[in-house]
Order: structure tokens, then sequence, then C-alpha cells
């Protein structure tokens, strides 16, 4: 991992009940717990992401400590079936090489992992969108083949309609928020995504949260009356997000950050289409997945469940993944428009 190339979010509390994290907690959590690296640099990563914050340790190493409890659940996970998934899958991903306890008055277990060189891919900047759709399309084929006896359930594996109650409340929001404007946003408790809501405005500008509101809603009464996936449930990573994706001379080096990770629709893979590829590249990726009308309209559906969620949620608190999740929003509508 290197530095996003887009703009990371204020090293701020995302949540409503986030313990405090910094350099000196890690320091002293590898200094109980792991003395053998306690002598290396730690050094904060500007991370877009929003379940865990990530230091850097030394030139090789990460450590990924749970901004919420759920984040907590996932260390189990990861080091359950990241080591079973890594020789089945053409692409690079994340060895566990420590498991941390609580402690230093941190709450909750936490995680070192190898670190993976690498840069998140940029909207709109990708040098090679062809080759990279076809390497993301390899990734979610390989995923899909692996053997799902005793694996977990994906966190978005479930039915699309049980993502209706959350964006349709996100739609409330919005409508709400374009007679107002995101700063003017209450904290408050809720959920998003992995995490417990909690929206703490900053002195940053915030994400225009004005969108086609009348449209968002019939995509996702679309995507509502799509056929759901009636066939066994397969691997899927259910996050292939921007800023868990590291490529190296426009193609894909590794995929990150696993938590969500287990088995259900294969239409969780396909979100990246959108919040990632271009049009004619995100052709590619349909074609190399195989993926049939259904599952691609449920992808979509999907994709634009989150962005809806994510979009009120980080407007002021994590603008990266704002940003991500309007250009989602547009780049969905426009598909729906096109008929494609």
């Amino acid at each position: 991992m290197t530095t996003p190339s887009h703009e990371p979010h204020q090293h701020g509390k995302l949540h409503a009940g986030e313990p405090d994290i910094d350099v000196p907690l890690v320091r002293k959590l590898l200094a109980a717990q792991f003395p053998q690296w306690a002598h290396l640099p730690v050094e904060q990563f500007p991370s877009a992401g929003t379940v865990n914050a990530v230091f850097r340790l030394g030139d090789d190493m990460a450590v990924r400590v749970p901004r919420i409890a759920g984040g907590a659940a996932d260390v189990a996970k990861e080091s359950r079936w990241l080591p079973w998934l890594a020789p089945r899958l053409p692409t690079a991903i994340p060895t566990v090489l420590g498991r941390g306890e609580p402690g230093e008055g941190y709450p909750w277990v936490w995680s070192v992992h190898s670190w993976l060189d690498g840069e998140n891919p940029t909207v709109g900047a990708l040098t090679s969108p062809d080759a990279l759709a076809a390497d993301l399309a390899a990734f979610v084929t390989a995923m899909r083949h692996a053997d799902p006896t005793d694996a977990p359930p994906a966190y978005r594996g479930d039915p699309v309609a049980t993502e209706d109650a959350e964006t349709r409340a996100a739609l409330e929001e919005l409508r709400r928020l374009g007679q107002s404007g995101p700063e003017d946003q209450p904290s408050r408790p809720g959920h998003a995504g992995h995490a417990s809501r909690d929206i703490t405005p900053t002195p940053s500008p915030a994400v225009d949260t004005r969108i086609d509101l009348d449209a968002a809603t019939a995509v996702w009464e679309a995507a509502l009356r799509t056929p759901e996936w009636d066939a066994p449930p397969v691997w899927v990573h259910s996050d292939l997000m921007p800023g868990n994706l590291l490529v190296r001379d426009g193609r894909l080096q590794a995929v990150i950050d696993f938590g969500t990770a287990g088995v259900g629709d294969p239409a969780c893979d396909l979100i990246v289409a959108w919040n990632l590829l271009p049009a004619d590249a995100r052709e590619t990726f349909r074609a190399a997945t195989g993926a049939d009308d259904a599952t691609w309209a449920r992808g979509r559906g999907r994709a634009l469940s989150m962005a809806l969620i994510q979009l009120p949620y980080y407007a002021v608190t994590n603008r990266a993944l704002a940003a991500n999740a309007r250009h989602v929003i547009h780049e969905v509508l426009a598909d729906h428009a096109r008929g494609t």
C-alpha cells in the first residue's frame, strides 16, 4: 500500500462510540504484546476506510485497529480465512502476522498484516481500464470458484430487498439535506455499512449531496423487482471499493480488507463496475464475469444502495468515500437511462 491517490479523510472519529486510536496507543499495544516489533517506526496511514484505523509498521507490516466492534469481529474471520483463500486467488492478499488482544485502554482485538505495495486506483485516471477490468473479473471468478463449505455469510450476501429500509431512509435523508446541507446534519446514532452512525462536522467543505432523487428511487425499485439469486451461495469479497484495491502500472496488484467476505449472492462483487470502471471497461468486466441480466441488475442495485447510504453519512467526515458515492450514483443513473 502507498499513500492513496484520492483525498483521505481527516484523522478524526467517524462513528459513535469510537475509541481513541493514535500512534501512541499502537506503540503501547506493540510493546506489550509484540515486543519484537516495538522498535519499528509507526506511522498512521491516511486511509479512506471506515472500519479500521491503519498504521504502517516498519517497511513491510500494517497494524489494523478496528474503529468499531464490528471491525473487531472481522479479525477472527480474516485470521481464519485469508490463509485458506490466498493460494486460490490470482492476486495477492494480506497475510495475517499477528493477532492482538484488548489492552492499554483499547477494548477490542486487532491485527498485524503484511504490507502490500501498490496504489489505490483513481476514478477517471485509470491507465489500462480494460486490462484492470479483466484482472478484477479474474479475481471475482476465482472467489466464486472457491469451495463454500463452512464459509461464513458475506456481509452483503443476502437478497437485495434486505437493504430496502436503509436505502429508503437514505433517500429521505438526502431529500432533507437537499433543503439544508450536510454541514447542518446533526450527530446521531444510526447505521452505515459496517458502522454505527455519527456525523461530526469538520471545517472542511462537504461533498454535494444533491442528486436526482426521483431517478434514484426508480432505479432502486427496479432492482427490487429483479429475480434474486436462487443458486447455492458463492464466495464473494463484497467490498470491492477503490480503497480496497492496489494497482501497479494500471494492473491489479492486490486486494485487501476481507472483513466483509463470505458466501452469498455473486452480484455483491459487481459493485466495482460502477465505483471504479468507466462505461467501456464496465462491459469488458461484465463479459469476463459472465454476469446474466438479473445478476448485473442486482449488482447495479447494490452499488446504488451502498452509495445512497454512504453519501449523506460521510459527506462531511469522509469526503473521499462520499465523492465516490456521488460518482456511483451518477454512473448507475446514466446506465439505467441508457438501458445498459
